[in-house]
């Protein structure tokens, strides 16, 4: 029997085995596809900003099992190209190799690291679901905590997505683990080192996102970068210090660094170059999707590092992957309709339509609309095994039409 194994339980990973498995079932294919990944659960990643809740991650088991599909929980160590085998370490320190027929790549992407003295050891981060629970308990710590300077001062760093939406919603946070007078009583401070808010979403948000950060009473220091991070202050590069008891760095992402066992080409972000059909360049066996791969969304613009272009990639490169082993046609991974939703904590959030980010929805109405697909579009798919081979359709419509 063939072999497809998955490396990688994130959104692409999940969807790329979903696909697979489905595709197989129609055409009456026999293949063992095993989802490789560290723990049992799908983190929502683009939820961790919120206030924290185990729902914030979702159990696999439920969905692969009912297809047929092989959770194998590990750490990979290395991939042979040569004798195509994943080399794993999985509990108890014991070793394991899966050899692969197709292999899907899909192992995600982390935290660019903030290289100064001190981040390593005081930063915090909401990149993964352990990340954010850590976060979280620091912050219940520092509410409970005896006063000092800097205790209610928060410092994020970065004005990326991430970073406005958690500047947004932290007096939320605060809230919830104190009262309305601590969390207004609390001190927000976003470091952005460019001269404007969201550089990346482009101008056209703009107005919205400062209106908001505004109304969080946030303040943002612009052209500002951190020179270090100590264990109650921080001290800025034009020599600020900065009282404070919280510091969390959301400053970007870079490919799974097992992007390297690939031996491929890659971007300024790490990851693989794939063709149009998600095959990495000069690897007939090998598919890669998500955060780790570099594809074309059209003719003008790349896959952006979201769950918006994983899941989506993720389910042409199981098709693929599976086709490929039918011996059948494979079909090109395009994406030409693109839709942002950023958070803005109370004043809503603010949709938008194409690269030029055009906003559609703001206010209440954008808030319904992120709540849904924060709550809604972005988990896997529940029910029978006829439901969630349904949804593994790669003609399905994601995101759905708002």
């Amino acid at each position: 029997m063939k072999n497809i194994v998955i490396v990688g339980g994130g959104f692409a990973g999940l969807w790329a085995g979903l696909t697979a498995a489905r595709e197989l079932d129609l055409h009456g294919g026999a293949a063992r596809i095993t989802l490789v990944t560290k723990d049992e659960y799908l983190t929502v990643r683009p939820r961790l900003y919120e206030v924290f809740s185990e729902g914030l991650r979702a159990p696999l088991r439920p969905v692969l099992e009912p297809l047929g599909i092989q959770l194998q929980l590990g750490t990979v160590q290395d991939i042979d190209r040569q004798q195509r085998s994943v080399h794993l370490s999985v509990a108890g320190g014991e070793s394991l190799a899966l050899p692969y027929d197709r292999l899907i790549f899909t192992a995600g992407s982390e935290q660019r690291p903030l290289e100064i003295p001190g981040a390593a050891k005081f930063a915090l981060n909401i990149d993964t679901f352990a990340a954010a629970q850590t976060f979280d308990r620091h912050l219940q710590d520092v509410l409970r905590a005896p006063d000092r300077p800097g205790r209610l001062t928060f410092i994020i760093v970065g004005g990326g997505f991430t970073g406005i939406e958690l500047a947004t919603e932290m007096r939320t946070r605060i809230r919830a683990h104190s009262d309305a007078a601590t969390a207004r009583k609390a001190r927000i401070i976003l470091i952005e080192r460019g001269n404007v808010i969201g550089r990346h979403l482009g101008a056209n948000p703009r107005p919205a996102i400062e209106a908001a950060l505004r109304e969080a009473q946030v303040e943002i220091y612009f052209g500002a970068s951190v020179a270090q991070i100590e264990r109650d202050a921080v001290r800025l590069t034009d020599d600020k210090h900065i009282d404070a008891s919280t510091v969390v760095v959301t400053t970007g992402l870079r490919a799974n660094p097992l992007v390297a066992q690939l031996g491929a080409n890659t971007d300024d972000h790490g990851r693989v170059i794939v063709d149009e059909m998600l095959r990495v360049n000069g690897a007939h066996d090998i598919f890669a999707a998500g955060d780790a791969a570099c594809a074309k969304a059209d003719e003008q613009h790349a896959a952006l590092m979201s769950c918006q272009h994983a899941i989506p990639m993720g389910k042409y490169a199981g098709y693929n992957a599976a086709h490929d082993v039918l011996g059948t046609p494979l079909r090109p991974y395009s994406q030409p309709n693109y839709v942002t939703c950023l958070d803005l904590g109370e004043s809503g959030a603010l949709f938008t339509v194409g690269w030029e980010r055009k906003p559609e929805k703001s206010g209440a109405v954008g808030k319904q609309l992120k709540q849904t697909i924060n709550t809604q579009w972005i988990y896997p798919p529940s029910g029978s095994r006829e439901s969630i081979l349904a949804a593994a359709d790669l003609d399905g419509v994601w995101p759905p039409a708002v």
